[in-house]
């Protein structure tokens, strides 16, 4: 079992996608993502395999949820800096995990 003490230790924050495209060398289908996360992080990018249910032109303005403190990992040839979170229906079928109203960008996940 996790304790409340890892937990603590994942930092999720909402951000706002401000481009997103296709990432043409990844084997699994994926999207790369800027994100905006405010002023304390500022802008990271991160690869995501959602393409089951988003298109890049779907994502722009979206806030969603990501871990802002794993470290950086390299995804055919992109850095990806955040991990975006999201429900998983099945292998390949991801939906978003985002606030329900507006927040400010960095708003901190607890």
């Amino acid at each position: 079992m996790a304790t409340y003490e890892d937990f603590m230790k994942i930092d999720l924050r909402v951000g706002t996608v401000l481009h997103a495209e296709p990432l043409e060398k990844a084997r699994v289908p994926a999207i790369k993502l800027r994100i905006d996360f405010g002023e304390e992080i500022g802008e990271k990018q991160s690869s995501a395999q959602i393409t089951k249910r988003y298109t890049p032109e779907d994502l722009i303005g979206r806030q969603v949820v990501a871990v802002v403190n794993f470290p950086p990992r390299r995804i055919a040839g992109f850095k990806s800096e955040v991990l975006v979170v999201g429900g998983v229906e099945e292998e390949g079928d991801v939906v978003l995990l985002g606030p329900d109203q507006q927040v400010t960008n960095g708003t901190k996940i607890s």
